[in-house]
């Protein structure tokens, strides 16, 4: 099990001790280049589960692996670290920062990482090319559609060679036209990269086209 891009070992999580548990017991793993689909209603785990995953939160129970690793028994500077290098983010709302460009937005978390500026850039012009977002390299978010902000968020993602992409509800902002576009251009990139995914959807179109689909409700997870 611990061979496994990420293995979640019987997480719980309870925000207050009266609270009921928002995560019961539960258990996951992701193998290299597999994709999981996470179903559920509103308010059944699912964000939690995912930041959990992202080393965003920590469980009130149980154990997280990533490579291997156990995680709660390296610093807080190994798990920015390992947030950085290999994990990507995709959520809901694009979350760009509206002063820089879509360049410059894509840019940051390899600036974090201590990459230099021009290696940098010429990576992001790459990977906005990979989103079809040639003509865009300057635009500030204001300047594109929700469509072309969530790519930017995409390619931003994806900046630092993750080796697992947790996404949230990744076009559930968008129109369903432009939300079959945008997960069209994810779903090539996944296959393109070989990363591995959870993905929390309502869409069911989506979910279809992953490796493996789980429904979580109240808590608890079940594979479909």
């Amino acid at each position: 099990m611990h061979n496994d891009i990420i293995s979640l070992e019987n997480i719980s999580k309870q925000y207050n001790k009266k609270d009921a548990f928002v995560l019961n017991d539960v258990s996951l793993s992701v193998k290299n280049s597999e994709f999981i689909a996470l179903l559920g209603p509103s308010g059944s785990g699912k964000s939690t589960l995912l930041h959990i995953a992202g080393l965003l939160d920590s469980q009130t129970a149980g154990n997280v692996f990533i490579n291997g690793r156990n995680t709660a028994k390296i610093s807080d500077n190994e798990r920015t670290y390992l947030r950085l290098t290999k994990i990507g983010f995709v959520y809901q709302y694009h979350h760009l920062l509206q002063e820089f460009t879509a360049i410059e937005n894509v840019m940051l978390p390899m600036l974090a990482a201590k990459v230099n500026s021009k290696t940098a850039r010429e990576k992001a012009k790459h990977l906005l090319k990979t989103v079809k977002l040639d003509s865009k390299f300057d635009s500030l978010p204001s300047e594109l559609s929700g469509g072309q902000k969530q790519r930017v968020a995409i390619a931003r993602a994806l900046a630092n060679n993750p080796v697992l992409l947790l996404a949230d509800e990744p076009t559930g902002n968008l129109d369903p036209e432009t939300a079959v576009l945008v997960f069209e251009d994810l779903i090539e990139i996944m296959h393109q990269t070989q990363m591995s995914a959870i993905i929390a959807t309502h869409n069911y179109e989506l979910a279809d086209r992953m490796n493996k689909k789980y429904f979580i409700s109240e808590g608890r997870l079940l594979e479909k």
